[in-house]
């Protein structure tokens, strides 16, 4: 079966049962995680999140060697629980923190070239998901973005800076400005309504600052002849 197929198959399956599709969109995660910060911590995001949104081209290597090491952390302490059990998982991330910490600064072309894959597919699942399409098949529209976003990153190095530094600020900012949302009484009920009934909001709320970053990002990089890659 070919990706038209699954595609076409997945709207027809949009409109007929939208209420039979299990839910992937991990909704409650993202909610729970949000509800979770305190003051201090928001406006770290919203800070740290303007910087990428709009600065992200000047520290993209470092925003490359944090995100990969962290990406090894993970990858190290889930390799080592199968392996060894929960003994070895602080060890087995320390490692997998380093290897891919220090293998993206040789690599770090490919390195961008992957997050920008990787923001290209989250873009377009967000898409899928603000159109109320089946969640089960949410895959297929990440595939749209992992291919498009992966050949544009490996065409054009600075659109790849410029994307997953805006997507990365974004995601920050929405985070901060939410949770500090939720933090005032008045808006907490408002907030949750928005992020649970509306699907529209959250792919909203990343897409459009992504968006502005990218423009903003664009100007910077053609008035500041020295910068390269």
């Amino acid at each position: 079966m070919d990706y038209a197929t699954i595609l076409a198959q997945a709207v027809k399956t949009a409109g007929e049962a939208p209420q039979a599709q299990d839910a992937i969109v991990p909704v409650d995660s993202i909610w729970q995680y949000i509800t979770s910060l305190n003051l201090l911590e928001s406006l770290t995001f919203i800070s740290f999140g303007t910087v990428c949104l709009f600065y992200g081209w000047r520290v993209f290597k470092i925003l490359v060697i944090i995100s990969f090491s962290l990406l090894g952390l993970l990858l190290g302490m889930a390799i080592t629980d199968r392996l060894n059990g929960s003994d070895s998982r602080l060890l087995g991330g320390i490692i997998g923190l380093g290897l891919t910490g220090v293998l993206s600064v040789p690599l770090m072309r490919w390195a961008v070239s992957i997050l920008g894959a990787i923001s290209g597919g989250t873009l377009t699942a967000g898409l899928w998901y603000a159109c109320k399409l089946p969640e089960t098949y949410i895959w297929a529209g990440a595939l749209v973005g992992i291919v498009a976003g992966g050949m544009i990153s490996f065409i054009v190095f600075k659109i790849a800076v410029m994307l997953f530094s805006c997507l990365g600020g974004s995601a920050l900012i929405v985070t901060g400005v939410l949770a500090l949302l939720y933090l005032y009484p008045p808006t907490q009920q408002q907030v949750q309504d928005l992020v649970f009934n509306h699907k529209w909001f959250l792919p909203a709320g990343l897409m459009l600052p992504t968006a502005t970053g990218i423009f903003v990002q664009n100007k910077f990089v053609k008035g500041y002849k020295d910068w390269s890659v």
